[in-house]
């Protein structure tokens, strides 16, 4: 029998330990732990008696993750903790021997910046370890990333463009609140845009482009420009990319608040002096807004997200649109969670669980669209995240 070790007991953590009790003959016996026992706790006490084990551990140190792999023999870890954690458990599986897969590439605490640099360099040594980590096994990045696999596979010869496009058409009631970690989330969308183009990287103001897109099941939304992660490794391995874009929506009060809070210095990322104590802005604001956690039950709505692609086939000209859209409230009725986490907790179970079966195997570090694509997009459909091709004219 596996044993399974997922760290991060937030949002995305609970819905992929969910799904790994769903899936127990693949996953054996599963351990959640996190650095504040009680998150773990609240998790465990939604499941059936005894179906995880819980721990408390500080993802910061390699250290005490070593310890807790060895302790529970763990056959994978499951990385679902803050992406400023990425290196100090990448780190624990090389010196352990165990598999590793992500959902988000390594952040800086200390710099609006991610990227994948830092993992990839890791490559030899999980190559000397005989052990495969896998990378930004979510949505986007993950299903997205297959999504471009599947298209390069199944439905072109070259794909020359693509567009990323991410809307949650979802309504959780607040004025303003994230629906994944705040420092993560707002990070993200304030800092500058990026897409690449006829081998170049070409950056933006922050929503500086954008356009409207009707998503089916959900309608039409204003779509902004942003840079994100896949980007940077679907340039590496679709043949014959001419370029590439991401897009997410966002509604006009969001937008707003966004606004504000930037310039009033709250998304700061620098320690400020207040009554005699050092504080830092964003995190300070975390405090603040609503747990993403806690806005499963009151989300309504749905999400869609997928791909736009263009390119060749067979000498002639086409362009696709393959798309997964999820209901919030069926989310939650399955697994206690909104639909930002859900869509985000099933492929990094689905991830782990080719591994696992050795569906999907290597040694060093690989990104989703290294892998094959068909027995995900497979496991897509049979575990609550169906998919949709439609030609575009």
């Amino acid at each position: 029998m596996k044993n399974t070790l997922i760290i991060g007991a937030g949002g995305v953590g609970g819905v992929v330990v969910h799904k790994c009790v769903m899936n127990k003959a693949v996953f054996g016996t599963i351990t959640l732990a996190s650095r504040r026992l009680e998150s773990c706790q609240k998790i465990a006490d939604q499941l059936p008696a005894g179906a995880i084990g819980i721990a408390q551990v500080n993802a910061d140190h390699t250290d005490e993750v070593i310890a807790l792999i060895q302790k529970t023999k763990a056959d994978i870890v499951i990385n679902v903790a803050l992406p400023y954690q990425d290196l100090a458990i990448m780190d624990a599986c090389i010196a352990t021997k165990t598999p590793y897969l992500d959902t988000a590439n390594y952040e800086h605490p200390d710099l609006a910046k991610f990227e994948y640099k830092e993992q990839w360099a890791r490559h030899e040594a999980f190559q000397k370890a005989g052990v495969m980590a896998l990378l930004g096994s979510g949505f986007d990045p993950g299903a997205t990333n297959v999504f471009c696999a599947y298209a390069q596979k199944h439905y072109f010869d070259t794909i020359e463009t693509i567009d990323i496009l991410d809307c949650n058409g979802g309504d959780h009631g607040y004025a303003f609140a994230t629906n994944f970690n705040p420092e993560i989330n707002l990070r993200e969308v304030s800092a500058n845009g990026r897409y690449w183009e006829n081998g170049k990287w070409v950056e933006t103001k922050p929503m500086e482009i954008h356009f409207t897109w009707d998503y089916p099941e959900v309608g039409e939304k204003e779509s902004y420009l942003l840079y994100h992660e896949e980007m940077e490794s679907l340039v590496k391995h679709i043949k014959g990319l001419k370029r590439i874009r991401f897009f997410m929506t966002f509604g006009p009060s969001y937008l707003k608040h966004m606004e504000v809070l930037q310039n009033v210095g709250m998304l700061g990322i620098e320690p400020v002096e207040h009554k005699g104590q050092k504080i830092i802005p964003i995190e300070f604001l975390k405090t603040l807004l609503p747990d993403p956690a806690s806005l499963g039950p009151r989300t309504v709505g749905k999400t869609n997200i997928g791909i736009v692609a263009e390119g060749m086939k067979d000498g002639k000209r086409r362009k696709i649109y393959l798309y997964q859209v999820k209901d919030h409230q069926e989310c939650y009725r399955e697994v206690k969670s909104q639909a930002v986490s859900y869509t985000t907790g099933v492929p990094a179970m689905i991830g782990a669980m080719l591994m696992l079966q050795g569906a999907w195997s290597g040694q060093g570090v690989f990104n989703m669209e290294q892998m094959n694509p068909d027995p995900f997009m497979d496991a897509l459909n049979a575990h609550g995240l169906p998919w949709q091709m439609v030609e575009l004219a």
